[in-house]
């Protein structure tokens, strides 16, 4: 962390990021119902959070700005520094008090493990995409925990771990936002022409198979709203909170992975056990551990903690599970739009878009085919 002294020098690039921030939320919230006009699609649902959307405003402002101002990217760079560094682990930690663990064990013996195989399946397939086309190993990595998790918050907490650096995290974060917004839009009537009647399937299918949480609810919500459905939208909400939970073991299993293929050349070390559980993953799980214990609380006739009731602890967990970690996490991907120049982004080619939606498309087709095979179970 900075010290005091240090605010200065880190107020500019910081008051940027977090000024494109505070812009992105409600310019996500026009593009989003501008989205859903164009789609025929019901208002309520949000395909798109204000993440992504803070790091194009960051790529559009340095790479407009930067050229007739040269030394913009100087003085702005020790405050995006910061911004991309700290601010990302502390939206993620504040995203565990979205996740309640004992909404993950009422998915059931069925659930749990087809969103475990799903998340293998997305993982093996980046990985083995991106080295058959011939991407960076961070990339393949960033790839597989986008597709198999939560689209862009895991790729905000593996970039630290492999070291990946600014185009490779905003190069991710497009690919999440437009295969995520594709599967947003055509998703749900899919699940309807193949799922009618069988909520188990259709919810399983829209959980399972689109990459950011945001994407997720905006489809089951509009899957709801189209077609009346109310289970369908449970079962996905569900199904998506389990794919979020295992990002507390997909982070240090990537980490493990990239680091271990660094210690192979001479002279380098091992990973410490230490290095492979960031603290920001430690403080992601503990806040799980006190968002489950409250919920408990609640549902067992008393308060949240013994003190919150709960209209209280709904809007607490509101205002840091969502709020304020949103805030976070479009600082930083601010902070990533700030940093990164267009020429250097495009120097990355369309290999990685390759990968992402060759990725995408096997997990659809892998949720769609354990839908139509166990779905029902879980309806």
């Amino acid at each position: 962390m900075s010290r005091p002294a240090d605010l200065p020098r880190l107020a500019p690039g910081l008051g940027a990021a977090l000024g494109l921030a505070l812009v992105a939320a409600p310019l996500a919230s026009w593009l989003s119902a501008s989205l859903l006009r164009l789609g025929g699609l019901p208002a309520g649902a949000s395909p798109l959070s204000a993440i992504p959307v803070a790091v194009l405003l960051g790529l559009l402002v340095i790479n407009t700005l930067g050229g007739a101002l040269p030394k913009l990217s100087l003085v702005l760079a020790p405050g995006l520094e910061w911004a991309t560094k700290y601010a990302l682990r502390l939206g993620v930690i504040l995203i565990g008090l979205k996740l309640n663990a004992l909404d993950v064990l009422r998915v059931g013996a069925l659930g749990v493990p087809v969103v475990v195989t799903l998340v293998l399946l997305g993982l093996v397939s980046a990985r083995l995409l991106a080295r058959w086309i011939g991407v960076s190993e961070r990339l393949g990595l960033l790839a597989a925990a986008s597709t198999a998790i939560c689209g862009v918050t895991a790729t905000l907490a593996v970039a630290p771990g492999i070291e990946a650096d600014e185009r490779e995290v905003a190069y991710t974060v497009a690919n999440v936002t437009l295969f995520g917004l594709l599967g947003m839009v055509f998703y749900p009537a899919l699940a309807h022409a193949l799922f009618a009647g069988n909520p188990g399937a259709a919810g399983l299918f829209l959980g399972a198979a689109i990459h950011d949480t945001s994407q997720v609810m905006g489809a089951a919500i509009a899957y709801r709203e189209v077609y009346g459905d109310e289970r369908v939208l449970q079962i996905a909400t569900v199904i998506k909170l389990t794919r979020n939970a295992l990002l507390v073991l997909v982070v240090p299993g990537l980490t493990w992975l990239y680091q271990r293929g660094r210690a192979q050349a001479p002279g380098a070390k091992s990973p410490s056990l230490l290095s492979l559980f960031p603290t920001f993953v430690l403080g992601f799980l503990l806040l799980s551990v006190v968002r489950t214990v409250g919920d408990w609380g609640l549902s067992q006739g008393g308060l949240a903690w013994g003190v919150t009731s709960a209209e209280g602890w709904r809007g607490l967990t509101k205002l840091l599970g969502e709020q304020a970690a949103t805030l976070a996490l479009s600082t930083a991907l601010a902070g990533v739009g700030l940093s990164t120049r267009l020429g250097t982004l495009s120097g990355l080619g369309l290999r990685p878009l390759a990968v992402g939606f060759g990725a995408a498309l096997t997990v659809g087709l892998g949720a769609l085919g354990l839908a139509a095979w166990i779905g029902a179970g879980l309806g």
